[in-house]
């Protein structure tokens, strides 16, 4: 929100609904298309012909040569090619934006402003809104849990960061980008991904740089307590079966995916703790 402005009614005094559970992947609805262009428009400063730039480039369409006035011509034509793109489209189409309003900051509404932060936080509210299950990042869309499952994910990522297991957070940060991939998610290897930062972490504590996870908890009975230690063997199995080696007819859901990502991200984080 740009330096100044108040807000709304309910942002002022913090009222909001709850917020509907994030079950929308596949899908972009007609309305939160509509809500991301009056952001870009309204609360960022951008022109319909900054939005159609963007659209053409990222849609690979031509602008219409015929249509010269910004409004109502230009900006109906973003708003059309904003409608009918394919669902995946739009979210390459908020990366693009955010892109275009990160490059540098911006006079609007006598303020300078950064206005990528601006709408990175806006549209995080409408995907929360709309319960869609994607987030806006660092410029990039993510996929989005429950609050629980990202507090672990962030809490994981900076024990990691922290104690300097870059390769364990860089697998970590891999496995979220596998759920997060468009249209389709790679699950199995986000599972491969996120069970080799757990298996990074324990070959770390225990200085056995090559061992396997399932060799660890057989030879190092205090990594985890009883009975975890045989739900992660558990784990360890199941991962195997549905990242490394995968069965024929066998693909895991995505939920399956977000699943495993939480509980490795969440044992990594406590060997770190346990063992630093």
């Amino acid at each position: 929100m740009a330096e100044g402005r108040p807000g709304s009614f309910s942002r002022r005094n913090n009222l909001r609904p709850a917020n509907p559970p994030a079950t929308i992947w596949d899908d972009a609805p007609a309305d939160f298309r509509h809500a991301v262009l009056q952001v870009a428009v309204d609360d960022c400063g951008m022109s319909p012909n900054d939005l159609r730039d963007v659209l053409c480039k990222v849609l690979r369409k031509r602008p219409n040569p015929n249509n010269w006035s910004t409004y109502p011509n230009i900006w109906d034509e973003v708003q059309g090619l904003m409608a009918v793109c394919e669902w995946y489209r739009v979210y390459d189409i908020i990366e693009a934006i955010h892109d275009k309003l990160g490059r540098n900051h911006h006079s609007f509404r006598g303020n300078t402003v950064r206005t990528a932060d601006t709408f990175a936080e806006q549209v995080n509210e409408l995907l929360s809104d709309f319960g869609i299950a994607w987030q806006l990042l660092d410029g990039f869309i993510q996929a989005r849990g429950e609050e629980s499952f990202e507090a672990i994910l962030k809490e994981a990522a900076e024990s990691l960061d922290n104690s300097g297991k870059a390769t364990a957070h860089a697998e970590l940060a891999e496995a979220i980008q596998d759920i997060s991939r468009r249209p389709e998610p790679d699950c199995s290897g986000a599972i491969q991904h996120a069970m080799a930062a757990l298996e990074c972490v324990a070959r770390d504590v225990t200085n056995d740089p090559k061992a396997t996870l399932g060799f660890l908890l057989k030879q190092h009975k205090d990594l985890f307590p009883k009975p975890v230690d045989t739900a992660v063997d558990k784990l360890w199995g199941f991962a195997s079966e549905n990242g490394r080696h995968l069965a024929e007819g066998r693909d895991p859901s995505r939920e399956e995916a977000m699943l495993v990502v939480g509980i490795a991200a969440s044992l990594s984080n406590y060997l770190v703790h346990k063992f630093t």
